[in-house]
């Protein structure tokens, strides 16, 4: 039982920073393809500001491997 809470938790580690850096990731793709449709030399900063949110679902993965390294 207790593997299985672990397991879990390291599968919510995961789950709810890839729900939330999905929704930021779509409202700024929108808000981004009007910027460059209007300025197309922001497309740089587009790129990078549509990256950002990618780190939260990294670190959410590191958390998960740390919680099931606490299984050994």
């Amino acid at each position: 039982m207790e593997k299985a809470l672990i397991a879990l938790a390291a599968a919510l580690a995961v789950a709810i920073p890839a729900m939330a850096t999905a929704y930021a990731q779509a409202k700024i793709g929108s808000a981004g393809a009007g910027t460059v449709a209007e300025k197309p030399e922001t497309g740089g900063t587009i790129i990078i500001l549509e990256a950002l949110p990618e780190t939260m679902v990294i670190l959410g993965f590191v958390v998960a491997i740390m919680i099931i390294l606490q299984l050994a």
